[in-house]
């Protein structure tokens, strides 16, 4: 399972990534307020991930 998940939250972190700074591209967010968006971000996905990695390999 393990094998399977971290290539998975790699990549979901960088769809994210991207799609972010994508946004903070068009919004034309100032460097201090774009850095705030992605910590945010990355640590909402991170927990989701890991709850979700429990979640399938504790109770699935």
């Amino acid at each position: 399972m393990l094998l399977f998940y971290v290539p998975f939250a790699i990549f979901t972190l960088y769809i994210f990534n991207s799609l972010t700074h994508s946004l903070c591209l068009k919004t034309e967010m100032s460097t201090d307020k774009s850095q705030k968006v992605f910590k945010t971000i990355n640590i909402s996905i991170t927990i989701l991930l890991i709850s979700s990695y429990i979640e399938v390999l504790y109770l699935g």
